[in-house]
């Protein structure tokens, strides 16, 4: 099969491209390194993957690519830890709504005219900003209050673009909404704006990332946004990538929206003891300090995630153990560099 990802140089389609490459896929990675500039991936040279600069509001460009292909992953957006909710508010819905509407544009023709099976929707968690339902099930979205946050709406209106374009046009879908994915590959992203917490600078407002640079920093106490109750999900980015390609290849994810998530609730602060003691052993006492939260967030991200399981087999299954002893010499060496 052969499967376009725009937002190839992204987080999560750092691990998507790579499972896909290790499924059989030959792939086409598109992006314009907007966010990271350029980034060596470890499947660069694989034969089956080729990779095009390029900009993913370019409904020509993408069309071209489509040409011949099977499956598309409409994966770029802009996007950033909570900071950008506010910071770039604006950007973030009208930039992403740009590349939202080139990418159906795209996968329209490509669909009426070419061999494209479907579109796969990489949305987010976000679209459930306002929801009261834990855990959180498949179609609460649209009985939810929507978000408040712009990222949130937008990608709401993506999930709305993906049924509107079945219901005008007869293009399958599939929605596929990762939850706090963590794993490597974050750095120092080009238009990330600086902010103190406590005596670090922090350049990505991405929980995880955030709490181990801090902890390898040496801050003691440590300062978490917020009190520390916030519920969370973090499901590794091998698990996400996994739950995607299998939405992906599944007829049963047909038309279907997609929880792609751990289903073990983690709270900041049982996050923020879990690094400290992987970094420092018992050898240094837990402190902790809380500053004030950023506007948008949310308090519970708790999805259901028995639909995957149902319909696509998926089970995401790497604890948090496993992921910090992955994440944490990263962001080592990510601070040693200056990437952080």
């Amino acid at each position: 099969m052969r499967t376009l990802v725009t937002g190839a140089m992204g987080f999560i389609s750092g691990y998507l491209v790579e499972e896909l490459l290790g499924a059989g896929h030959e792939v086409i990675g598109l992006d314009n390194f907007s966010k990271y500039g350029p980034v060596q991936k470890s499947y660069d040279s694989h034969s089956s993957y080729r990779f095009v600069r390029g900009d993913a509001k370019d409904a020509g460009t993408l069309k071209d690519l489509l040409a011949g292909a099977d499956h598309f992953v409409a994966g770029a957006a802009m996007i950033g830890g909570i900071s950008y909710f506010h910071a770039y508010a604006y950007d973030l819905l009208a930039e992403n709504e740009r590349i939202t509407a080139a990418a159906f544009d795209a996968a329209l023709h490509a669909h009426r005219h070419g061999k494209l099976q479907k579109i796969t929707v990489v949305s987010s968690s976000m679209v459930f900003e306002n929801t009261s339902e834990y855990p959180t099930p498949e179609g609460a979205e649209r009985r939810s209050p929507p978000p408040s946050s712009t990222y949130g709406f937008q990608k709401l209106a993506t999930e709305y673009f993906a049924r509107g374009a079945w219901e005008q046009y007869q293009l399958p879908y599939t929605i596929a909404r990762p939850f706090n994915c963590v794993g490597i590959g974050e750095s120092r992203a080009l238009g990330d704006q600086t902010i103190a917490s406590g005596n670090v600078k922090l350049a990505m407002s991405h929980v995880l990332p955030d709490i181990v640079q801090k902890v390898l920093k040496g801050q003691d106490p440590l300062h978490i946004l917020g009190s520390g109750k916030q519920i969370r999900h973090y499901t590794y980015g091998g698990d996400v990538a996994r739950g995607i390609r299998l939405a992906i290849e599944s007829p049963a994810a047909r038309n279907e929206d997609i929880n792609i998530s751990t289903s073990v609730k983690t709270t900041v602060l049982e996050l923020a003891e879990l690094v400290w003691r992987k970094i420092h052993g018992e050898s240094k006492h837990f402190h902790y300090v809380s500053d004030p939260p950023f506007p948008y967030d949310v308090q519970v991200r708790s999805p259901d995630v028995s639909k995957a399981e149902r319909l696509i087999g998926f089970r995401a299954d790497t604890g948090l153990d496993t992921v910090l002893d992955e994440v944490i010499p990263w962001i080592r060496g990510q601070i040693a560099q200056g990437g952080i």
